[in-house]
């Protein structure tokens, strides 16, 4: 292995890129000190010591959904205890809210709801960005984009550039969860497929727009599936250029119905962090979603190739409903510190990483 560490190391220095193979063998080594040496190089090549967040809020404008994966904890039936929708005055009071603390970003998903109809979420749009002009709106997964073609009949290219028009600025990069068909057939049958979820991201980036891309993992999926995911997503930024920042998110077990899912350990969480910024050269920014992770393992992190800590956040459903730990929000100060005492530099960043201020 030694003479394996050295190989990559070189290929790691140069900018080289790393094949499936070399990949899967990081996967199965216990090595966690020398994977995360490389992946701390590799990071460093691009980023230097700048550890980037911003202040942003979360609205999940509904739980209920069409759709019943069952490793999500969030959706709902119609009808059915918990389930729930915003109505327009209540999303624009959290806009309002965030703006007023001075939040430069909303992030904003939510199931797909039976009912409302394509016109409500360029009206939900539209609103925010009128009462909140200097808000940029991250919203709607691939899975949200390809829906609401759906039910207005309208082709994606469409509703893209209808959703542009409203406000929209980037998507969240939700809805990936694991692209191998056989374990998304197991743990979201009614999903998209990856393939479908690549194809509507594509024509995303093709229409201007930037997106995150994400990986659920530590559910049913194997190392193998992890490694296709990733080169799927190496191959579309070979292509578009689109992405912004990949996002692995540690499936949380609990409310969720996957037999025997154990969820992610701290080393697994560490491994698969550091070897995506490994294999990820065309990506610039690794996220440690700090929410699923837990804040220590998410500062941890940042010794092994995480660049980024997203952001404050307020009032997360999704990851919390599932079993999450973590807090529901953190204020800028909280997360300055956090980076300062891994000896990094706090740097925050508007959506599209431009920074705002060093710390």
């Amino acid at each position: 292995m030694v003479k394996f560490f050295e190989n990559l190391r070189a290929k790691v220095r140069n900018g080289a890129r790393i094949s499936d193979n070399e990949a899967l063998e990081l996967f199965q080594s216990n090595d966690l000190l020398a994977i995360g040496e490389l992946a701390a190089l590799a990071n460093r090549r691009q980023n230097g010591d700048r550890v980037y967040f911003n202040v942003n809020r979360h609205i999940n404008y509904s739980n209920i959904c069409v759709n019943r994966c069952i490793f999500c904890a969030f959706c709902k039936e119609k009808g059915e205890p918990g389930s729930y929708t915003l109505a327009l005055n209540e999303v624009l009071a959290k806009a309002a809210e965030a703006s007023a603390a001075g939040a430069t970003e909303i992030h904003m998903v939510g199931g797909l709801h039976p009912d409302l109809p394509f016109d409500f979420y360029l009206e939900m749009l539209a609103s925010i960005k009128a009462d909140n002009p200097a808000l940029h709106i991250k919203a709607f997964t691939a899975v949200e984009i390809d829906y609401f073609a759906r039910i207005s009949g309208q082709t994606v290219e469409a509703v893209i550039d209808e959703l542009k028009k409203a406000g929209l600025e980037s998507l969240p990069g939700g809805g990936a969860e694991i692209f191998a068909e056989e374990v998304r057939e197991q743990i979201c049958p009614e999903k998209i497929s990856g393939e479908r979820w690549l194809e509507v991201t594509e024509k995303v980036h093709r229409a201007g727009l930037k997106s995150n891309a994400t990986m659920l993992f530590g559910h049913l999926e194997s190392y193998e599936d992890r490694i296709d995911h990733l080169g799927r997503l190496r191959r579309l930024q070979d292509r578009t250029g689109g992405f912004l920042s990949f996002i692995p998110l540690a499936f949380q077990p609990d409310n969720t119905r996957i037999p025997g899912a154990k969820g992610v350990g701290g080393v697994d969480a560490l491994k698969t962090l550091a070897i995506s910024r490994i294999y990820l050269d065309n990506f610039r920014h690794v996220k440690a979603y700090w929410i699923m992770l837990g804040l220590k393992i998410a500062q941890v992190a940042l010794a092994f190739g995480v660049n980024d800590l997203d952001g404050t956040v307020v009032e997360e459903k999704i990851g919390h409903d599932a079993g999450a730990d973590s807090p529901q929000a953190m204020s800028k100060e909280q997360i300055v510190d956090l980076i300062r005492k891994a000896g990094r530099i706090p740097v925050e960043r508007d959506t599209l990483y431009r920074e705002l201020r060093v710390y």
